[in-house]
């Protein structure tokens, strides 16, 4: 449990608010696009196990989801994004595991699907 001001709360959304702001008017130009994808590998190592159109996918579903997190209080999208890249690119560098999910299902029964809700 953190203990803190509702000044110091308001200030951090603003601050997101801005930062997700910026990233967003970055990647309608194509020198601040091609910035921020070249900054990625820096903050994220793990995208270097993913495709050029993998990386463009998750650098909008990230700025996407930051959008929402800053304009609705939406952070968990921000996590999600990140995890489930980080999964791909995981899966990505590991050949095994790569032909395994490349693989048909042929008509495959994957069993009973559960639905939660």
């Amino acid at each position: 449990m953190v203990l803190t001001t509702a000044e110091r709360t308001e200030h951090a959304e603003e601050n997101l608010t801005t930062a997700s702001r910026l990233f967003l008017a970055l990647m309608k130009q194509d020198d601040g696009a091609k910035s921020l994808l070249l900054a990625l590998p820096e903050v994220f190592p793990w995208v270097r196990h993913l495709d050029a159109e993998e990386v463009r996918a998750f650098t909008v579903e990230l700025l996407e989801a930051l959008s929402d997190a800053a304009e609705l209080g939406a952070g968990e999208a921000v996590h999600r994004a990140i995890i489930s890249w980080r999964a791909t690119a995981r899966i990505n560098a590991d050949p095994d595991q790569l032909r395994g999910a490349l693989r048909p299902l042929d008509g495959d029964d994957l069993g009973q699907v559960e639905v939660r809700g």
